[in-house]
């Protein structure tokens, strides 16, 4: 049983919180599965709004998911997050990322 499976089942008997949702997003997210990832990191920050890091890898899977709007959007309630709780690197890496985002997006137009 790999690492996602064990998570996977750790749900099924209904443990469930924003860590187990944040890191079976990471565990997603490695395996190139972005939508999947999205949706757990989702509901990481649906069950802890204050997650500065689930905001920062719900950017980077939506982006992925060539969804740029809602990654721009996921990356600046991650800056606010961050900033309120004094979390300046994770703010400033979110900025560069939600920067990148917002140049592809232009570009495609």
């Amino acid at each position: 049983m790999d690492m996602i499976e064990r998570f996977e089942a750790m749900l099924a008997t209904g443990q469930d919180n924003a860590l187990l949702r944040f890191t079976l997003g990471g565990a997603y997210l490695k395996q190139g599965r972005a939508r999947e990832a999205a949706g757990h990191l989702r509901e990481a920050v649906a069950l802890d709004g204050r997650y500065s890091a689930a905001w920062k890898l719900l950017g980077r899977a939506l982006g992925e998911c060539e969804d740029v709007e809602a990654a721009i959007a996921a990356y600046d309630r991650g800056i606010e997050v961050a900033e309120a709780r004094g979390d300046k690197q994770a703010a400033k890496e979110m900025a560069v990322f939600r920067k990148r985002l917002a140049r592809r997006g232009v570009e495609r137009k």
